[in-house]
């Protein structure tokens, strides 16, 4: 049912003008040349241009003239990810699309970013998936897109719903940049506390830590426990819940609130192989060697979780080596680089305990190792508060979508 006020259409009702973009040579390439073209791989999923990775062409301007783009043309991929919409904002050098895009030239009727967002929302992706032809390699024509049906309110509407979105938008942009600077500033902070390079004020004395870091191998400070707990359940043994790779491979730090698997175990097992408060946990084998010893901290009590197949243990002797800070040191590129190295295998790597053992570190005093593990918490911390945020307005903006470009909620223009 169209929404009181709206029409129904197609996008070719839209549309004046539809083509591919240009073939040429990449040779023609140079960074003085004259003409922008922009390919798929400059284009985000989101439906947002890299106009920073655009390659330029030493091509004549009056030969391509007929392929610049304007102000407002919607750009859509024929080829590889069909259908990634994408609406272009006038550059200071004249930009064609390449010819896996598809440029259409739009009618003053529709609002571009009105039709950029209906054409990113989930249902017209889901038809323009269906029209993609192919096997392997889907393709799209213009012909077919210009047939998908769409509900069009009046232009003052189209312009308000737009500006809603784009306020969500930017809410979006600017805390994913929040991210991506916090992250960096981990990283740098990482690669200066962790190697001595910066020393922290001991609370105790006011003054920079003091004393020599020493270097150790794995086993001269924690315990290397392999699992062989694999995600069976079997009758006669204890149900339990199951810290599994996955587990692992994605999240920084094991709590209670990750959805354990179900399984059983012995009870030899669960007394050796139960997670405690501290222990750190790494990936030991994998499909391939760089997702070999990812770590992941056990940071409270599990209430009995017990650790899975193809992960180790490492538990540190609690007067040596502070577990977090020992996560953090798993976590440096010359570590990863390490068991990189040593991974074996061939359609599977893994870890011999004799290899993880030999793994070597440089310890500070434990003070100084907790107190470095403090201030990399605390960065995690700011960086999970800026994902939930952003986790929360694209749920947000998805929910105003449904309602917004359906008519389900209409918006008032009198303000």
């Amino acid at each position: 049912m169209v929404p009181n006020g709206w029409i129904q259409v197609t996008l070719g009702d839209l549309v004046q003008k539809s083509a591919f973009g240009p073939r040429f040579t990449s040779e023609l390439y140079s960074k003085d040349g004259a003409i922008g073209t922009i390919r798929t791989t400059d284009l985000y999923n989101d439906g947002e241009i890299n106009y920073a990775t655009i390659p330029y062409a030493d091509l004549d301007v009056s030969e391509y003239e007929e392929h610049v783009l304007n102000e407002g043309d919607l750009l859509i991929t024929r080829s590889g990810t069909c259908g990634i919409p994408c609406i272009f904002t006038e550059q200071e050098k004249p930009i064609i699309a390449g010819a896996f895009l598809i440029r259409f030239q739009l009618k003053e009727r529709v609002y571009s970013k009105f039709l950029h967002e209906v054409l990113k929302s989930a249902p017209v992706q889901s038809s323009i998936k269906r029209m993609a032809a192919g096997g392997v390699q889907k393709n799209l024509t213009g012909t077919s897109l210009k047939k998908l049906h769409l509900s069009l309110p009046p232009l003052p509407e189209q312009r308000k719903i737009a500006n809603i979105l784009s306020t969500w938008d930017k809410a979006i942009t600017t805390t994913e940049k929040l991210i991506k600077t916090s992250k960096q500033q981990k990283k740098a902070l990482m690669q200066q506390l962790l190697t001595g390079k910066k020393r922290l004020v001991n609370p105790e004395t006011g003054k920079a830590f003091q004393g020599e870091w020493e270097d150790k191998y794995l086993n001269d400070f924690s315990k290397v426990i392999v699992s062989p707990v694999d995600k069976k359940t079997v009758e006669g043994e204890i149900p339990v819940e199951l810290c599994n790779y996955t587990d692992v491979y994605y999240n920084t730090n094991i709590t209670k609130k990750l959805d354990f698997m179900r399984a059983t175990a012995k009870q030899s097992e669960i007394d050796k192989f139960t997670l405690e408060v501290d222990d750190v946990i790494i990936t030991k084998d994998s499909e391939t060697p760089g997702d070999i010893a990812v770590p992941a901290l056990v940071s409270e009590d599990l209430d009995g979780v017990v650790c899975g197949y193809h992960l180790a243990i490492v538990r540190t002797n609690k007067q040596q080596a502070d577990g977090a800070f020992i996560n953090c040191l798993f976590s440096m590129p010359k570590t990863r680089y390490y068991f990189f190295t040593l991974a074996t295998g061939a359609t599977r790597f893994g870890l011999s305990i004799g290899g993880i053992n030999k793994a070597h570190f440089c310890l500070p005093p434990l003070e100084e190792q907790q107190k470095i593990a403090s201030v990399l918490t605390a960065a995690d911390k700011e960086i999970e508060v800026l994902e939930a945020k952003l986790a929360h307005f694209k749920q947000e903006k998805k929910a105003l979508m449904q309602q917004l470009l359906t008519g389900k909620r209409r918006v008032s223009l009198s303000s």
